[in-house]
């Protein structure tokens, strides 16, 4: 599963928010939008087709750039993605949005990088959600990452519990399913596993799109062993999803949370198989990605045709992605 919960926002919206060009007069409003489109509906290599040629500099290259780094991060392309990222804050070094994905990226490529590399790159991170925060306060999505950042950093590279209360409390007034969940994570990181439950049912209640909390809280008990719980979790989750005209990623995080487990291998295929076929695709759960965990799926249910369908159905949304890098098996 993928941990940050990310924010996406229409073209729309982060033009009208971000860009100081009101017109775009080098790169079409229109190719934006089918590129933002195609990355949401896991079409990596369409929605490159459509970046990669684009001009760095000009009207319109702050939102190109922004968003050839988010396809870079679904491919978990972390230096292409952070090159993209940090042109683009270069063009609109105000935007709250731009800096938050540099921050993701940068992030995401410590993941990666040697000890003492992932020390700087870790703080460069902070600093770029600190900076998201600064400029917008209200964006959940930044202050969702950087509390997430204080809870699980060393204190070297300027981690601390204490600093991610602070950012729940500010996470109150924006959205409070995130401000449980960030409680449940530093109740986690201070092994007070029943405040944890507590916070993350919580979350359940307060979120608008319960059944994204329901796999958090699956998550949970996976981690816990607490098998009977999880399996009731998962259901919790399909029922909500099911009463959800937009349940978002939902069904992709609970099929990766029975994957991680082992457990229900035909429910994961089922509940891939509905995200899938579902209006609610996101760059947080790449389609190109989903198809790659039901053709194993499939493997393991004794399906090599319907397996070998699925790799291809991937390997034509994404051939630059590396199968063996996704970790949710």
């Amino acid at each position: 599963m993928r941990r940050a919960a990310w924010t996406v926002l229409p073209v729309a919206a982060l033009m009208a928010i971000a860009s100081p060009f009101v017109a775009w007069a080098q790169i079409p409003a229109a190719t934006l939008q089918q590129a933002y489109g195609a990355l949401q509906a896991g079409e990596a290599d369409r929605a490159l087709s459509l970046l990669a040629p684009l001009p760095a500099t000009g009207p319109g290259a702050a939102e190109a750039q922004n968003l050839l780094c988010r396809v870079r991060l679904t491919l978990e392309q972390w230096d292409g993605a952070a090159k993209a990222c940090e042109q683009a804050v270069r063009l609109d070094a105000n935007n709250s949005i731009y800096h938050m994905w540099l921050g993701r990226a940068l992030g995401g490529k410590a993941g990666q990088a040697s000890f003492l590399t992932a020390f700087s790159l870790g703080r460069r991170a902070r600093q770029e959600f600190e900076r998201a925060v600064r400029l917008d306060p209200r964006n959940a999505g930044a202050l969702s990452d950087l509390g997430e950042f204080y809870t699980d950093a060393p204190g070297i590279v300027g981690g601390g519990l204490d600093k991610a209360e602070s950012v729940a409390a500010e996470l109150d007034r924006v959205d409070p399913g995130k401000a449980y969940e960030l409680r449940g994570n530093i109740a986690v990181a201070r092994k007070d596993f029943a405040a944890a439950e507590q916070d993350y049912k919580q979350a359940i209640t307060a979120s608008p799109h319960p059944a994204e909390k329901w796999t958090v809280l699956a998550s949970f008990y996976r981690r816990q062993k607490r098998w009977n719980d999880l399996d009731n979790a998962i259901h919790a989750c399909v029922a909500a999803a099911a009463r959800d005209k937009h349940p978002g990623v939902a069904l992709y995080d609970g099929a990766g949370v029975l994957m991680e487990a082992g457990r229900d291998p035909a429910l994961a295929a089922k509940m891939l198989e509905d995200y899938l076929a579902s209006s609610s695709k996101s760059e947080e759960a790449p389609a190109f990605i989903a198809h790659i965990r039901l053709a194993r799926l499939r493997q393991k249910l004794g399906d090599p045709a319907g397996a070998k369908q699925e790799f291809a159905a991937a390997w034509a949304m994404a051939r630059e992605f590396n199968p063996s890098m996704d970790s949710d098996r």
